[in-house]
């Protein structure tokens, strides 16, 4: 009996180690069988901006603002770089079928005629600069249109100048649009060689 059990024992000692779980790459600690590389977690300062990256490629973002994580895990990640990987930004519908105040086409008018007549008081015809002049003047009156508190409308600037040649004009436009929201102004400047005619549409975007 005290031989076999000797013989046992030195069998043991000298026999082939039992085979260990396989130890992950990463953190030395065993992982599962036929694993040996885990996936990153976002845990980790190391590879949050790894993941980050690869979520906010393919993501659909339905809110109005997200904040960035400024810290030490990201700072690689600049605060444009951020902005252009969040994606196109999606607004929640109001469900608002009418303005929060109607467009005020009277009070308008009196801003649009006002920058129409400081422009253009002292100008006198030229072919060549008048397109240009006229680019400048819908930058302008539309800056001014923008400033007025009204929610939601989207406005349309043209700007016309014509030389007075001995000729008859008739300016029409045609405009699918609703009639309870959706309105124009105009506003007319007349010198002496020629006639300049500014027109603001102003259109209720729900």
């Amino acid at each position: 009996m005290e031989k076999q059990r000797s013989t046992t024992a030195s069998s043991g000692r000298g026999g082939k180690a039992p085979a260990m779980p396989p130890v992950s790459s990463q953190t030395g600690a065993p992982g599962p069988p036929g694993k040996r590389d885990r996936r990153p977690s976002m845990f980790e300062k190391e590879s949050y901006a790894q993941i980050l990256r690869e979520r906010l490629r393919e993501s659909v973002h339905d809110v109005l603002y997200v904040e960035p994580p400024f810290d030490d895990a990201i700072a690689d990640i600049g605060k444009d770089q951020w902005k252009a990987m969040a994606g196109k930004v999606k607004y929640a519908n109001t469900y608002r079928m009418e303005p929060l105040q109607k467009f005020q086409a009277q009070k308008v008018q009196r801003k649009v005629q006002q920058i129409l007549t400081d422009k253009l008081q002292k100008i006198k015809y030229n072919e060549e600069t008048f397109s240009s002049l006229s680019i400048e003047l819908a930058d302008q009156i539309l800056a001014a249109v923008k400033e007025f508190p009204f929610t939601r409308y989207k406005y349309i600037v043209k700007i016309i100048l014509i030389q007075k040649t001995g000729q008859s004009i008739n300016v029409s436009s045609r405009w699918i649009w609703d009639v309870a929201w959706d309105t124009w102004l105009e506003a007319i400047h007349e010198a002496e060689s020629y006639v300049a005619l500014a027109l603001v549409y102003a259109l209720y975007c729900e």
